[in-house]
């Protein structure tokens, strides 16, 4: 049963179309049998004609179809899931993932340590449906996008989408979207819509946010052969479960990110969305985030000149991981440099390079028996990476999107190697914990000492967004990282 206060509250953000709470909920309207966003331009339903769903799979569980007119899986993932630590959250990320695509709803459940039972039970009580309604409305919006932006068969799109069966597609698209898979296609496909193995998607955030700062700061820490930055668009390698990918990324107009993707398998489609949505922090809450640290008075101005700003993170926990180690007391250029030479050293060649793109990041399990010798490290930090690689291998140390963030850091701390400021990191830009503190961040005290603050007030003061606080101190400290123009909503900073 919603709360009341819960449902007044989301009622006025209907009526007020405001957009800051898309993704965050959906709307079924009871007397035109559709969902919507909250900022859908269409007349306002009356109160008692609606009723407010958590997510989308909710909504199409209890028969409502897809609003034609203001898209509502085209927005921003609601940022809960990324706030939150407990099973639910860790479940949706999961799913968002793949996972069930790849192992199914047993396989889910092991990877959080539940049995299905006890999974359905949890996810049933506080969105109302399963793990296989949350990933049915995932399938459906995959589709619609390998509908809309490629010439791919609709076979062909069935089965990358996940369906196992071209009877299934139908019925699922037809369900949500009230129309035929071939009524979702645009009668002009986009230009590059047909370039050969290549896919072009515009990636929505929420205002205000400034791609081009996002992409620089992944641009300033590009590790050659793995990553690659022309000033204006960030392309790197994806790791997928299929086989690698490469993406290209640029600002798109409004607040939103282009991807250009090219796929070994389409199938891998979503898992790679929603690990470049992971990489660039998309669905983060940038006005709950803003009016906290705003109002502190050490960081109102630094927030004021960037509103919005971003933690970008990294697609894989566990790459994150070990270039965190790699990066341990050495400059950003050292740790590029060194990071490089892991890529050539262990990583997976491409078939065939993409421009100055060469290799995936070499998983653990080749770290555990590659050749360091040629990389430049000192024995005892050779020592870190094989143990961490073993850790990540044998999986004593768990950093997929599902993991436990507390425990993972708790795990981390065991590796030989891997002190606070490591496994912090790794939290921050690995496992997109909004919440995380750099102890003893050189770059961090000497922001603090700036503003005359202390670690100490800082824990306290800037909780729960202390990963957006970091970034706003590392931006007073490293300003080249962070050269950024005005956010793209058109606000003055």
């Amino acid at each position: 049963m919603q709360q009341t206060v819960d449902v007044e509250r989301r009622y006025r953000a209907v009526a007020s179309r405001d957009a800051r709470f898309d993704g965050w909920f959906v709307t079924g309207v009871h007397t035109t049998g559709i969902y919507c966003r909250p900022s859908c331009p269409a007349r306002t339903p009356l109160p008692h004609n609606v009723s407010f769903f958590p997510t989308a799979a909710g909504a199409q569980a209890a028969g409502f179809r897809a609003c034609r007119r203001c898209r509502p899986d085209a927005v921003p993932g609601s940022p809960e899931w990324d706030v939150r630590a407990d099973v639910v959250a860790r479940a949706m990320r999961l799913i968002a993932d793949g996972e069930v695509e790849r192992s199914g709803v047993p396989g889910l459940a092991a990877r959080l340590g539940y049995s299905e039972r006890q999974l359905h039970r949890l996810l049933v009580g506080e969105l109302g449906v399963g793990a296989l309604a949350l990933a049915r409305a995932q399938r459906a919006q995959t589709a619609r996008l390998l509908i809309e932006t490629t010439s791919l068969s609709m076979a062909d799109v069935a089965f990358a989408a996940g369906f196992a069966s071209i009877r299934q597609f139908n019925e699922t698209v037809q369900a949500v979207f009230a129309t035929t898979p071939s009524g979702l296609r645009p009668t002009r496909l986009r230009a590059d819509a047909g370039s050969p193995g290549w896919l072009t998607l515009r990636l929505a955030a929420r205002a205000p946010f400034a791609a081009d700062e996002v992409l620089l700061f992944l641009g300033a820490h590009a590790t050659p052969g793995l990553e690659e930055w022309d000033g204006t668009t960030f392309s790197r390698v994806l790791d997928l479960p299929h086989g690698p990918a490469v993406v290209r990324l640029s600002p798109a107009t409004g607040a939103a990110v282009t991807a250009r993707l090219q796929l070994t398998e389409v199938r891998d489609l979503g898992t790679a969305v929603a690990r470049c949505r992971r990489l660039l922090d998309l669905d983060a809450d940038p006005v709950a985030v803003d009016e906290v640290l705003g109002a502190d008075p050490a960081l109102a101005r630094l927030v004021a000149t960037a509103p919005g700003r971003r933690v970008p993170t990294s697609p894989d926990a566990a790459e994150m991981a070990v270039r965190a180690v790699l990066g341990q007391q050495v400059s950003v250029a050292g740790a590029r440099t060194l990071t490089a030479r892991l890529v050539t050293a262990a990583g997976q060649p491409l078939p065939e390079p993409v421009g100055s793109l060469t290799h995936a990041f070499p998983r653990a399990a080749a770290l555990v028996d590659a050749d360091l010798s040629a990389v430049g490290l000192t024995g005892a930090r050779q020592r870190t990476v094989r143990a961490l690689a073993e850790a990540l291998a044998d999986g004593s140390v768990a950093l997929g999107p599902g993991a436990d963030r507390e425990e993972a850091a708790r795990t981390l701390l065991q590796v030989p190697g891997i002190g606070p400021w490591t496994a912090a990191l790794v939290s921050m830009r690995g496992l997109a914990d909004p919440d995380v503190w750099l102890p003893g961040d050189l770059a961090l005290r000497r922001s603090l000492r700036t503003l005359e603050s202390s670690d100490a007030e800082a824990a306290a003061r800037w909780r729960p967004w202390r990963s957006y606080a970091a970034m706003h101190l590392w931006a007073l400290a490293v300003p080249d990282l962070f050269t950024r123009r005005p956010p793209l909503d058109g606000s003055a900073p």
